[in-house]
């Protein structure tokens, strides 16, 4: 099971000293945040993507991502959104391909649509086309990244004609996609239906909406044959401020949450904690949080959490990745690994990607032969034929 953090590269007042860093400054901080993180033995550093103020460091992740990559060694790089909806398919498509080749493969994705009205128009897309934004973009990157000299036509960009992606994926194998989501069941239809991964990022959301949506991918999952509903590949958003005892998390982490643009100036700390991952305490607070969600979520490949937020400054979040490191990773791995069936696959690597695709095993889009899906719509071209016969 992957652990690791992610960012959202937010420009944040100190609430309680009014400072803030430049954005030069936050930029070097994720830097820094990213190198810690390795070094402290997490598996994943992601970031977010986002083009409006006061997110400011993941305004380009392959930029951002090819440093790290260049300062680092073993740690996995990922987006925490790739916003398939108003960056174009051909760009996602060259841009990821060259960082797998320059991280050496130690890349994914998590594809989301973006929430954010203006940044729509930005870019010259309509967010009220989100849904079909990103099933039609996702399904041309998807092409592109196996299909040489394509050729394509759709209805939110210019046709191609016979296209090669320059660089090709490293190994003839794409990074690893997941599909991130938080309220649209769409999405988590098209995660099963490529066969590919499922990212809840339920930081604000109550655990019954979370576990419905990963319920829903893994049965169609499963309908369309790419394994078993135990075996998807499914994520999770966390969010934690650890201390060692609670009394001293909340105090110290109370200001920040009251005064953060993500969620301050609404519901109290404690109402916030009680209906979303938010847990602020002691490690062992945490510890047995997370090591619960394995009960409604089934078990699952990849965990990130939230730290570098609300103005929290650079100490404190190197110390915060030093206690989830120490403390709460290694025993939720334990906790975690030790109740997984011998069946349930680890969240993929390039390496494992790679001896699927020479095995032949790679998902068919929709269901291969001998799926669900596949019987249903033989069953309804026949019907079809026979409606059509009469």
């Amino acid at each position: 099971m992957e652990f690791g953090i992610f960012t959202i590269g937010d420009v944040t007042t100190d609430p309680t000293d009014g400072t803030a860093p430049s954005e030069h400054e936050r930029i070097q901080a994720t830097l820094t945040i990213a190198k810690h993180a390795e070094e402290a033995g997490l598996d994943v550093f992601a970031t977010g993507q986002h083009h409006n103020p006061p997110f400011v460091a993941p305004a380009n992740p392959p930029v951002l991502l090819a440093h790290i990559a260049a300062a680092t060694e073993r740690i996995h790089l990922s987006t925490a959104t790739t916003l398939i909806t108003t960056t174009d398919p051909v760009r996602i498509a060259e841009d990821y391909s060259y960082l797998q080749h320059l991280a050496g493969g130690r890349v994914s994705l998590m594809m989301g649509r973006g929430n954010t009205g203006p940044v729509y128009p930005w870019f010259g897309k309509d967010i009220r086309a989100g849904i079909p934004l990103a099933v039609e973009n996702y399904n041309l990157l998807h092409r592109l990244w196996r299909e040489r000299n394509l050729s394509w036509e759709g209805n939110f960009r210019t046709p191609l004609e016979g296209f090669t992606v320059t660089p090709w994926p490293l190994d003839d194998v794409p990074p690893f996609v997941w599909h991130g989501s938080i309220r649209s069941p769409e999405i988590a239809e098209q995660a099963a239906y490529y066969g590919d991964g499922f990212f809840h990022n339920n930081i604000f959301w109550p655990t019954s909406h979370t576990a419905r949506m990963v319920n829903l991918y893994r049965q169609r999952y499963e309908y369309y044959g790419h394994g078993a509903a135990r075996q998807a590949f499914v994520g999770l958003g966390g969010q934690v401020f650890m201390r060692k005892d609670s009394q001293a998390a909340v105090r110290e982490f109370r200001p920040y949450f009251d005064n953060a643009p993500v969620y301050g100036h609404g519901p109290s700390l404690e109402d916030f904690a009680e209906q979303t991952p938010l847990t602020v305490g002691s490690p062992q607070q945490v510890i047995e949080r997370y090591a619960g969600f394995r009960e409604w979520a089934g078990d699952y490949q990849r965990q990130l959490f939230l730290l570098d937020h609300a103005g929290l400054p650079l100490k404190t979040v190197l110390e915060q990745i030093d206690i989830l490191a120490e403390e709460v990773v290694p025993a939720l791995r334990k906790e975690f690994d030790a109740a997984r069936p011998a069946d349930v696959p680890d969240a993929p690597t390039h390496e494992w990607l790679a001896a699927r695709h020479r095995a032949g095993e790679d998902p068919v889009p929709g269901g291969a032969p001998g799926s669900r899906a596949h019987e249903d719509r033989l069953a309804a071209e026949a019907a079809r034929s026979e409606q059509e016969a009469r």
